[in-house]
């Protein structure tokens, strides 16, 4: 019997020794970068270990991509309607553009206030003026987070729900739906600990929102989050500035380099934001006009 393109190693649903024992190339991609990212469950410290377990969840949608378009696959998926298991993919699919997007909104929303807040220091304005617009930047941030708490509560256990399960005996077919609900799930997961990165949660606050106001208090706390979130850092760092009624001069350049490297971080979360929001409509597209066919 023909190897079928479809016979992937997935650890979460059923197997069978009957399945052919070379597995498609995508297949083993896809489960390969799943397993990379499953290692990496925990939220990162840093912008660029982020942004590298987010070029690995792209590489990843770079897969799936590929998966769906051979005929084969396209053919297993149209043959399951009836057991309404694209609808599910289709109903995930949405939660995917909904977080990207609330995520995009969160980034964008930041950096423009960063730039403006940039932009009054390179004018060598006043203290005061300074101040003011810290304290309107800090404001913004209010609203992202809470932008950001209202995303989370939407995702809020979205992911067992998302778990795909099914009586049917054929495991090829169940591999395949198995393996994309997958990753749906770690993507989703993944999705959850940016928009905590970007609210600037670290992982021990992660269920303790009220945190996220607690660390603006001394500098002590900003301190001790210098090398872990650089939202959280320059969040931290602004509120000092604030509260300090010594000379600020000195503060003022510190801010303008932290500023700097946040709108950095920013734009590399946006750019592959963009990326896989692209991918997330491709495959939606796919999926639809498998059913309209």
């Amino acid at each position: 019997m023909a190897a079928s393109p479809l016979n992937p190693k997935s650890k979460s649903h059923a197997r069978s020794n009957s399945l052919p024992s070379r597995p498609h190339p995508l297949i083993l991609q896809c489960n390969e970068h799943l397993a990379r990212l499953e290692a990496s469950d925990a939220i990162s410290s840093s912008s660029s270990l982020f942004s590298h377990k987010l070029s690995c969840l792209q590489e990843l949608h770079d897969s799936v991509e590929k998966l769906v378009q051979p005929p084969h696959t396209q053919q297993v998926l149209a043959q399951e309607y009836q057991e309404k298991w694209v609808d599910e993919l289709l109903d995930g699919s949405l939660r995917l553009l909904d977080v990207c997007t609330a995520g995009k909104d969160a980034l964008l929303h930041t950096k423009e206030c960063t730039r403006e807040l940039q932009s009054i220091m390179r004018r060598r304005g006043g203290e005061m003026e300074i101040t003011a617009e810290v304290r309107k930047y800090l404001t913004s941030r209010k609203v992202v987070r809470k932008a950001v708490f209202k995303a989370l509560g939407n995702l809020k256990g979205v992911a067992n729900k998302s778990k795909f399960s099914s009586s049917t005996k054929d495991h090829e077919t169940m591999a395949l739906f198995g393996l994309l609900k997958d990753v749906e799930v770690v993507t989703l997961s993944i999705f959850e600990s940016m928009l905590k990165f970007i609210s600037g949660s670290t992982q021990s606050e992660a269920s303790n929102w009220s945190f996220v106001s607690k660390i603006m208090q001394t500098k002590r706390v900003a301190c001790t989050q210098a090398d872990e979130n650089e939202f959280a850092k320059v969040d931290a760092a602004l509120q000092s500035f604030v509260f300090d009624m010594t000379s600020k001069s000195d503060s003022i350049n510190h801010l303008q380099i932290q500023l700097e490297n946040l709108e950095s971080c920013i734009q590399d979360f946006i750019e592959v934001l963009e990326t896989l929001f692209r991918r997330f409509i491709k495959f939606r597209v796919a999926l639809l006009n498998i059913l309209n066919h």
